[in-house]
């Protein structure tokens, strides 16, 4: 017994031997066809603006097709347990937002876990957010707009893009600390907000600056102020959030790409060295900073822990809301 039980324990620990050999070819030769790139909400939204642009440069580096697939609903939901069940090959990646650190705090049963189901690749971008307001409302600062709403309670609507979604809870935040009482109509989506607040549907929401920006130009729109720390080269005259009202307040849309977990590190960090590569490309940086974005870039651990740190602070946000989405 005891040669066959030898020769299987060094057949054993050849094998394992050869796994990082393995792992290593895998990546030299990944990819060597499409990957698909979901975006978990609609196609035209601030999301879908900056994972194209990427998906581009990534494209030209790559050599293969990185498709853009959008999979909207549910708060992004649907998209990201698209993902979480995908084969865990590199050839399905999940380009996320804040949505993935929200919906552990609005959900309470979810079909994924966003910290054990997804490997984190590497963050992007963040876009700040901007408060808008139908032109029709008598107020061209936020101290006016904050002084009409508080004598018109619940006479105000505000837009967003889902029920917990980031532009909800930014215009949350924003009425809770300045006393306003308002209405919220949550939309399917970022555009279809956007139109109705344009039309006068709804007075104001805080939505983000890239999709915002063609809007207040055209001046069908009001932008009162930013959540970025600093103001916005794209909106000078724009005061913050924090020099206006809400001291040391900052807040934005932060974006990044994720894969299924079990991803094999070597591919993991192909891609991570192929992202921040392309966020550093010109063509990437000037197309981005036209849509108002700040680019990002960070190593997987890094990533990992900046989702699990935002998993917390905006937990104590959604329980100050009181937003439970099942």
């Amino acid at each position: 017994m005891q040669p066959k039980f030898t020769q299987l324990a060094y057949a054993v620990i050849a094998a394992a031997a050869l796994l990082p050999l393995a792992a290593q070819a895998q990546a030299d030769s990944y990819p060597d066809r499409a990957i698909t790139m979901v975006v978990p909400f609609p196609p035209g939204g601030p999301t879908d603006l900056v994972a194209r642009v990427l998906s581009k440069q990534l494209n030209d580096q790559l050599g293969q097709p990185v498709v853009v697939e959008n999979k909207g609903g549910a708060n992004g939901t649907i998209g990201m347990q698209a993902v979480a069940n995908a084969k865990p090959d590199g050839y399905t990646i999940l380009y996320n937002t804040s949505s993935i650190s929200l919906s552990p705090n609005l959900y309470s049963k979810l079909p994924f876990d966003p910290e054990k189901d997804f490997a984190p690749i590497s963050s992007t971008a963040v876009v700040p957010m901007v408060l808008l307001t139908h032109p029709s409302v008598p107020a061209d600062t936020v101290q006016e707009f904050i002084e009409y709403a508080r004598k018109n309670p619940r006479a105000l609507s505000y837009a967003s893009a889902g029920n917990g979604n980031v532009t909800h809870l930014t215009a949350f935040l924003f009425t809770q600390s300045t006393g306003i009482e308002a209405v919220h109509i949550p939309y399917r989506g970022s555009a279809p907000g956007m139109t109705d607040l344009v039309s006068g549907q709804v007075q104001f929401m805080a939505n983000t600056l890239n999709d915002s920006l063609p809007f207040v130009r055209q001046g069908r729109v009001k932008a009162l102020a930013i959540t970025s720390a600093q103001r916005s080269e794209l909106l000078p005259d724009v005061p913050t959030l924090a020099e206006s009202v809400m001291p040391g307040y900052e807040s934005g849309a932060w974006q990044g790409v994720v894969a299924p977990t079990d991803t094999p590190d070597a591919v993991i960090n192909r891609l991570n060295e192929e992202i921040r590569t392309a966020l550093k490309s010109d063509l990437v940086r000037e197309q981005l900073s036209q849509q108002g974005a700040q680019i990002l870039g960070s190593t997987p651990a890094d990533y990992r822990q900046y989702i699990s740190d935002e998993i917390s602070r905006w937990g104590e946000v959604i329980r100050a809301a009181g937003v439970k989405l099942d």
